[in-house]
């Protein structure tokens, strides 16, 4: 088993991999393997790494401008023919030029799996290195895993893997390859002077930086930390902020739970968003970064959206993290579960964490999952049923009904099957929808499709990643029928047979594991403390300091 701890890291022996040197963090050099781990940061406060423009070059025309606070100077500095350099100025705007390149060359890998989400991801990642394929976990739009590029590093050799893969029944492994005759490259206007660089690291000297980033409209943030603009995997750009965490907290509390949430729920948001960054270093591994700025980790927006009060519960929780056995728990939140959490297993792929199980999302006892699980679609409409009473049930969220034509459900799985190169992607019809496998939550599992071509299966997350109108996997569905000719039979009955489309009933927002955001409202409104809240939704857990006896993340068995 593979884990991080502090201040030593323990590796199981894995065979042959690739490592790479990360440089610091929170003051610690550290080189590890990349299919482990990002490093676990010795200091209470320690400095994170967090793209935020991460794709930066895949259009020509975009430009990043970052500029100094009034009274303030940034330094920029870079290497001049191996020697470093040092700039000074106030405004430092970052461009893109074309680069043609002398001869074409063929960009492929080997796409072995593609998912909605890192965590499932991850799990496939593990199942091909248990097969023997050393993978890669990458981000290039959704999260791929790759057979690893160094060790399948010709076109013979890539071939050969897919084809022997698809002959062993693995369908959906593709080659993804491109002729590339030009690349993007960066420079850099200073000063009335252009430099041509790849890499660049800017701090200010007031340790805050304005940064207008290229998006539609455009979105001036404040950032506090230092900047770097540096190539990642994809042939484009990613602008890194490197920050410390109780700065970045600051950017993301308000912004995930809101200012005006009681103060135990803002206390318990700044729990999980720490711990939360903290346990997920290693996703980015393949781009010499650590987490994201968007909902694909958590949201933050730098020091531009502080609120007072939410820096107060940063302030009061500083440096707390929440562990399980002494190592940081998953924690994950949404915006509203629909009554009832998930266990990890309902929504992703992989082992269940002990702490995260389905939890009725309610203080005056309305179920009792233990005796009487949701996995029928008996219980799932009788729960369903119930709108009072909930945490959540004043939200608009909470329950919610959406209507899919079959045009749209056939439209929807024709997208997502041609992006995954599947041999059924030229379906021309969806004839129905069945819901065939539950969990006790009451999440759906998989639904069956049935097209003109045969039936296609979705499971967990990709469900709500392919349909159109579910919000959440905590949903039944019910089939429309078309309207009976005037006079031709009783009112609602379906006289034709003829299926329309399909109506998904359902409750909650998002995945619905670990903390409800807007369950927490309800308990903190109730006179709860931060830990009793934490406590509600992953029992069994323990608020920790940072410190050298956690492990901070394990390779899981």
């Amino acid at each position: 088993m593979a884990t991080l701890s502090l201040p030593h890291f323990q590796f199981r022996p894995l065979g042959h991999r690739r490592s790479r040197w990360l440089g610091t963090v929170g003051g610690m050099a550290i080189a590890l393997t990349t299919a482990i781990a990002a490093p676990a940061p010795a200091a209470q406060n320690p400095v994170i790494q967090v793209g935020i423009v991460q794709r930066f070059g895949e259009n020509l025309q975009d430009r990043i401008t970052l500029e100094a606070l009034p009274g303030e100077q940034l330094t920029l500095s870079f290497d001049t023919q191996g020697q470093p350099q040092t700039v000074t100025t106030s405004r430092v705007v970052i461009g893109l030029a074309p680069e043609q390149l002398p001869e074409a060359t063929l960009g492929e890998r080997v796409v072995l799996s593609n998912h909605r989400s890192f965590e499932t991801a991850e799990f496939s990642a593990q199942q091909w290195r248990d097969r023997g394929i050393e993978p890669e976990i990458a981000q290039p739009g959704s999260w791929e895993v790759w057979a690893n590029r160094e060790t399948y590093n010709s076109p013979l050799v890539r071939r050969l893997l897919v084809k022997n893969l698809q002959a062993q029944g693995f369908t959906e492994v593709f080659l993804d390859s491109e002729v590339v005759g030009q690349i993007p490259r960066t420079y850099f206007e200073a000063n009335g002077y252009r430099y041509g660089r790849d890499t660049l690291d800017i701090r200010a000297s007031g340790g805050r930086v304005r940064v207008t980033q290229p998006d539609e409209p455009p979105v001036t943030r404040v950032y506090g930390g230092t900047l770097r603009v540096q190539p990642n995997t994809y042939g484009t750009y990613t602008l890194v902020n490197s920050v410390p965490i109780e700065t970045y907290l600051r950017g993301v509390v308000p912004h995930e739970i809101g200012a005006s949430a009681p103060v135990p729920a803002i206390q318990a948001q700044a729990v999980l968003a720490r711990t939360y960054a903290l346990r997920n270093l290693r996703r980015f591994a393949i781009d010499d970064y650590e987490l994201c700025a968007d909902t694909q980790c958590q949201v933050y927006r730098g020091l531009t959206g502080t609120a007072p009060v939410a820096d107060q519960a940063i302030q009061a929780t500083q440096g707390q993290v929440l562990t399980y056995q002494n190592e940081l728990v998953d924690a994950l939140y949404s915006s509203t579960t629909g009554g009832i959490t998930a266990a990890f297993s309902d929504v992703w792929d992989g082992p269940d964490r002990p702490y995260l199980r389905p939890v009725v999302d309610t203080v005056n006892g309305l179920w009792d999952i233990n005796q009487y699980p949701l996995s029928s679609e008996e219980a799932i409409r009788a729960f369903m049923a119930i709108d009072k009473g909930f945490n959540e049930d004043t939200w608009e969220l909470f329950r919610w009904r959406n209507e899919s034509p079959l045009a749209e459900i056939t439209q929807d799985l024709r997208t997502y099957l041609g992006r995954r190169q599947h041999p059924m992607a030229g379906l021309t019809q969806v004839r129905s929808v069945r819901v065939s496998e539950r969990a006790d939550s009451g999440r759906v599992q998989a639904i069956d499709i049935e097209t003109d071509l045969g039936v296609v299966q979705l499971k967990k997350d990709e469900i709500v990643r392919v349909l159109t109108a579910p919000r959440s996997l905590l949903f039944y569905v019910e089939p429309m029928y078309q309207a009976p000719a005037a006079g031709s039979t009783s009112p609602g009955t379906p006289a034709s047979g003829q299926i329309t489309g399909y109506r998904f009933v359902g409750g909650g927002w998002g995945h619905g594991v670990g903390l409800s955001q807007t369950g927490s409202y309800r308990l903190g409104k109730l006179g709860w403390s931060y830990g009793r809240i934490l406590q509600f939704y992953f029992p069994g857990t323990t608020l920790q300091p940072i410190g050298e006896n956690l492990t901070f993340w394990r390779e899981p068995t």
